[in-house]
C-alpha cells in the first residue's frame, strides 16, 4: 500500500497512456470518416482515461460476428431452391421497368448479397390496431413455429395481449423465440421477459441483459429491427414497435406490412441469425422450415430484404438509398419520423432536386423526440434552399418511414434516416419494385403531406435567432441521437 500510496500518480499515467492509446490506435484504424476519427481521439487525449472508458461505452460501432445469413441457415430446407426458382432476371426486369431502373436492381445485388425475387404479395396495415390485430390472428393460428425479433416490447395492454397469443401457441406445442433489445426493453419497467419466461417462452435481450450488464464495448449498437415470422409462410415487417401507444382513437400513427412470398426467406433468416447470435441456438428443423408460395400472378411484386447493421452489412441501407436518389427521373417522396440524413445523403437529394426530380419530404409537426425535432428544424434550411419540399404533417405523431422513387421503387423497414440508422442499429428494411405497391404507399405519403404545412424558406429565415441558434445546438449533436 506503502507503494500504490507513493508512486499512484506515475501508476495512474501509465494505465492513462495505455487505454488512450489502444482506444486512439482503435479509432484511427476503424473509424470511415476522418472527422469521426480526429473526433474520437482528440477525447481521447485529451480526457485521460476518461475519455478512453466514453470510446469504449458509444464509441465502437462495429460487431465483428459471424455471417450466417441465407445460405447457411435455410439449408436444411427447400427455400434456396424456390429463391433460386424465383429470382428475378435482367431482361424481365426491363421488360417491365426499364434500363434505368435495372441499375438499381443490380445495385441492390452487389450491396446486399441478397437476389431480388418475384411471386411476393404485401399488403399495408395502417394502425397500431389493424397491426396488432394481424399479430394475434397469425399467432394463434400458428401450427409449427413463431419467431419475433423487436426493439421495443411493452408490458402495456397490446404488450401483455401478444405475449398472451405467444404463450398460447407455446402451450400448443408451436416453437416460439422472442428477441427483444435490451435498450428498448427498458422502455417498460417491469418488463415484458418476466411475463414470457414464466409463460414458457424462449425470450433474450439483444446485446445485453435486460436490467444490468449491457454487452461492452457494444452498448450503443441496438436491434432496431421488426421482424416476425409465423410458420415460415408469413413476415411482419416494419417501423412499428408493441406498445399501446399506437392504438385507439388518438394513437401514434405508423405503418406495417404483411409479407407472403418467397422474400419472407430472407426474414428469416436474419431474425435466426440474430437469434444465434444472441443465444447460440441454430434454428432448424421441421418447426423452423420455410414453406414459401409464390403467388402465381405475373403482376406480383419484386422484392428484396435489405439488411444493415453495424457488422458485414454496414450502410447497406445508406447505399443503396444513394443509388436510388441516382435514378431518380420524376419524383423521390419521404416520409420520416426522424428526418437527420448525413451531407452525402442531402447531397444527393439536392442533386436530384437540381435535375428537376420533384423530392418532397414529411414529417411529424408533432415529434416524440423534442430534441431530434428541434435538431431537423436546423437543417430543413438547407433542405429547402437546395430546391426540396419539406412538409410538416398535422393530427398525432406519425413513426412510418416511407420512401417512394418515380412512383416504381419502394423502400420501407425500421430505418430512420438518421446517422444511427444508417451506421449504429441493426436494421431491416425492404425494397419492393412494383408500382401498384408504389402507388398504394404514395398514396398515405401523399396524404399526410397534403393535409399538412410546407415550411418555405421565409418562414424558417423567419424564426427568432434564439430559436434558430438553439436548434443549430442540437444539430451539432444530431450524428449521437
Amino acid at each position: 500500500m506503502g507503494i500504490i500510496s507513493t508512486y499512484w500518480p506515475h501508476v495512474l499515467a501509465v494505465i492513462s497512456v495505455f487505454m488512450g492509446g489502444i482506444a486512439a490506435i482503435h479509432a484511427a484504424m476503424t473509424k470511415r470518416e476522418v472527422r469521426a476519427a480526429v473526433g474520437w481521439v482528440g477525447v481521447i487525449i485529451l480526457s485521460p482515461i476518461v475519455g478512453a472508458l466514453i470510446y469504449m461505452l458509444v464509441g465502437v460501432n462495429r460487431i465483428r460476428r459471424k455471417s450466417l445469413l441465407l445460405r447457411r441457415l435455410v439449408s436444411h430446407s427447400d427455400a434456396a431452391r424456390i429463391l433460386a426458382e424465383h429470382v428475378v432476371e435482367d431482361d424481365t426486369y426491363i421488360r417491365r421497368f426499364g434500363s434505368r431502373m435495372a441499375a438499381l436492381r443490380r445495385l441492390g445485388q452487389r450491396v446486399t448479397g441478397l437476389p431480388l425475387v418475384g411471386g411476393n404479395h404485401i399488403d399495408i396495415l395502417s394502425t397500431g390496431d389493424e397491426t396488432y390485430n394481424a399479430f394475434c390472428a397469425a399467432i394463434d393460428a400458428a401450427e409449427r413455429s413463431v419467431i419475433l425479433e423487436t426493439y421495443i416490447f411493452d408490458r402495456d395492454r397490446v404488450g401483455l395481449r401478444i405475449a398472451d397469443s405467444l404463450i398460447a401457441a407455446r402451450k400448443r406445442g408451436v416453437e416460439v423465440r422472442v428477441l427483444v433489445d435490451a435498450v428498448g426493453a427498458r422502455y417498460s419497467v417491469p418488463s415484458i421477459f418476466g411475463h414470457l419466461d414464466e409463460g414458457g417462452v424462449p425470450v433474450a435481450a439483444f446485446n445485453g441483459k435486460v436490467i444490468m450488464g449491457l454487452r461492452l464495448p457494444y452498448a450503443n449498437l441496438r436491434t432496431h429491427r421488426k421482424i416476425m415470422v409465423v410458420d415460415g409462410t408469413t413476415a411482419f415487417v416494419g417501423g412499428m414497435n408493441i406498445r399501446e401507444g399506437f392504438t385507439g382513437r388518438l394513437a401514434d400513427r405508423d405503418t406495417h406490412f404483411r409479407v407472403h412470398g418467397p422474400v419472407v426467406a430472407d426474414f428469416f433468416a436474419v431474425a435466426a441469425e440474430d437469434w444465434n447470435f444472441e443465444t447460440g441456438e441454430t434454428l432448424n428443423g421441421p418447426a423452423w422450415s420455410l414453406s414459401l408460395a409464390p403467388s402465381v400472378d405475373e403482376t406480383a411484386a419484386f422484392a428484396r430484404a435489405v439488411v444493415s447493421g453495424p457488422d458485414g452489412t454496414l450502410e447497406t441501407n445508406h447505399k443503396l438509398l444513394m443509388g436510388a436518389f441516382s435514378v431518380a427521373e420524376r419524383s423521390i417522396r419521404i416520409m420520416s419520423p426522424y428526418f437527420l440524413p448525413d451531407n452525402v445523403l442531402l447531397g444527393a437529394l439536392a442533386t436530384a432536386a437540381r435535375r428537376g426530380v420533384a423530392v418532397e419530404i414529411v414529417v411529424p409537426s408533432k415529434n416524440n423526440l423534442a430534441i431530434v425535432a428541434r435538431a431537423m428544424m436546423a437543417q430543413f434550411e438547407m433542405v429547402v434552399r437546395d430546391g426540396s419540399r419539406v412538409f410538416h404533417a398535422s393530427g398525432p405523431f406519425d413513426h412510418s418511414k416511407l420512401l417512394v422513387v418515380d412512383g416504381k421503387w419502394v423502400f420501407i423497414g425500421s430505418s430512420n434516416l438518421d446517422s444511427r440508422s444508417m451506421r449504429l442499429n441493426f436494421e431491416i428494411d425492404m425494397e419492393v419494385h412494383d408500382e401498384d405497391f408504389a402507388q398504394r404507399v404514395e398514396a398515405r405519403i401523399l396524404g399526410a403531406r397534403d393535409g399538412g404545412e410546407e415550411l418555405t424558406l421565409d418562414m424558417l429565415r423567419s424564426r427568432p435567432f434564439p430559436l434558430r441558434l438553439t436548434d443549430r445546438i442540437f444539430w451539432l449533436g444530431s450524428p449521437y441521437l
